[in-house]
């Protein structure tokens, strides 16, 4: 068969693109490898993780073209189940439709509810008793119709506050939001504009840009007292989820993305685009968010899971953008004791050098690390720590009542309150294995727990 110049050219970008994804073994991020799955929106429900998303039509797009929306599952943040494909055909759009835009889901009294947006016109929402439906357009309308406010009616996202009320918060530089009545579809007030101060963005790096301040996709969550107000991977903080809120900066830096995941960018640079949302589970805090690194094209987009922790001051760190991802680990690399998938008892403490650390540990505390791959060849475990304390560190395997693979004694107090490396044996493993680190001592500070390596 005989192909042109421009169709050898498509099928051999194709077939690259391919083999990347296959060659990378160890990679999660993307965490759902070349099938266009964007703008993530990560909810834990009953223990489970639900991922709403809109996804890229093809590699060849041109344009933003989204048939679409798409639901899926994970216990591990590894492992995705397709439940559900929302076609706007079964909303009150009727038809086919190529500007299925963001979405984001809330499960409450019993029921499931996708919200979703008509391009970036205006936004519905669908109602399930099971996160793998039929879904039902209740409404048969727009929950919020494109001339409810002065902003576009768009990119929606879901925030529960302190109290248990419910909020949607929409729109494009300016954002609203208001509170849902008990049937989550209907709105219980008329939408209030938020104040932001000083407020930067992908268009307004210098606070000079007033007519595109900000970007489009708000998200609001809460940690600890305060509620965090996102556009992509810039955020403000309040202490009322109505506001005002303080632009308080960027959770992405120059020196957040490992080698081959910092090209190529958006034309404003790598803070663009990033749109996504933040979710905490199994006591650990995630973002989620769009990138294109890995295809090239803004209109095919990819979901990476990163980390994220939070400073002394409430401020979020910079989050580390790699192919590792969440919920899984090379041994070939030192691992963060801060990046568990599961913990108990434990809290994290930000040390001088601007990193973080395992604190508050006491007796029967532990930290689970799920697989971790490469580690047919390692003999040895080595941890850095500060030892308040003499205790242990148990190291078994999956879970704290796992079997017993290995001893780490830490010896007296270390009174000068610097990091020692403390080694022990390894008996030969599997390539993947998931591994509980179980402290033992006395007291409630027996140590700080800073990372492990394996040699």
């Amino acid at each position: 068969m005989y192909l042109s110049s421009s169709d050898f050219m498509k099928t051999f970008c194709t077939i690259i693109i391919f083999l990347v994804f296959q060659m990378v073994g160890y990679t999660q991020n993307p965490i759902i490898s070349n099938k266009g799955v964007t703008d993530p929106h990560i909810r834990i429900i009953n223990g489970k993780a639900y991922l709403s998303v809109c996804h890229d039509r093809s590699i060849e797009n041109k344009g933003f073209v989204l048939d679409d929306w798409w639901l899926w599952s994970s216990d591990d943040l590894v492992n995705w189940k397709l439940e559900s494909v929302l076609k706007p055909e079964d909303t009150y759009i009727g038809k086919s439709f190529s500007g299925c835009w963001a979405t984001d889901m809330a499960f409450r009294n019993g029921k499931y509810y996708w919200y979703f947006s008509e391009e970036n016109k205006q936004s519905g929402v669908v109602v399930s008793d099971s996160p793998s439906g039929p879904w039902k357009d209740p409404l048969g309308k727009p929950l919020l119709p494109s001339e409810l406010t002065p902003t576009q009616e768009y990119d929606i996202g879901i925030i529960q506050d302190a109290a248990g009320e419910y909020y949607i918060v929409f729109g494009v530089w300016d954002y609203y939001i208001a509170k849902l009545n008990p049937d989550m579809i209907s709105l219980a007030e008329k939408p209030h504009k938020i104040d932001i101060k000083n407020p930067r963005g992908p268009y307004n790096q210098d606070g000079k840009n007033t007519k595109m301040p900000t970007d489009d996709k708000p998200y609001i969550h809460f940690y600890n007292g305060k509620y965090y107000l996102s556009w992509g991977c810039f955020y403000a903080m309040a202490d009322n989820v109505y506001g005002p809120y303080n632009y308080t900066g960027s959770i992405m830096g120059s020196t957040s993305f490992a080698p081959g995941y910092e090209k190529p960018t958006w034309p404003k640079g790598f803070q663009q685009g990033r749109h996504g949302s933040f979710f905490e589970f199994h006591k650990q805090w995630y973002f989620a968010y769009d990138d294109i690194s890995q295809t090239g094209n803004r209109y095919y987009r990819n979901s990476f899971i990163s980390y994220l922790h939070y400073k002394k001051n409430g401020e979020m760190a910079a989050v580390r953008v790699d192919g590792i991802g969440v919920g899984q680990y090379d041994a070939n690399q030192p691992i963060q004791a801060e990046d568990y998938f599961e913990s108990s008892g434990i809290k994290k403490r930000e040390i001088p050098n601007g990193g973080f650390a395992i604190s508050d540990i006491e007796n029967n505390d532990f930290l689970v690390y799920p697989n971790i791959k490469n580690l047919d060849q390692k003999r040895t475990i080595q941890c850095k720590v500060v030892a308040n304390t003499a205790s242990s560190i148990e190291i078994r395997k999956d879970s704290p009542k796992g079997e017993l693979i290995a001893l780490c004694k830490l010896g007296a107090t270390n009174l000068s309150g610097t990091y020692e490396n403390i080694s022990c044996h390894l008996p030969k493993m599997k390539d993947k294995q998931s591994l509980c680190f179980v402290f033992k001592g006395k007291g409630k500070q027996l140590l700080l727990f800073d990372s492990f390596l394996f040699k």
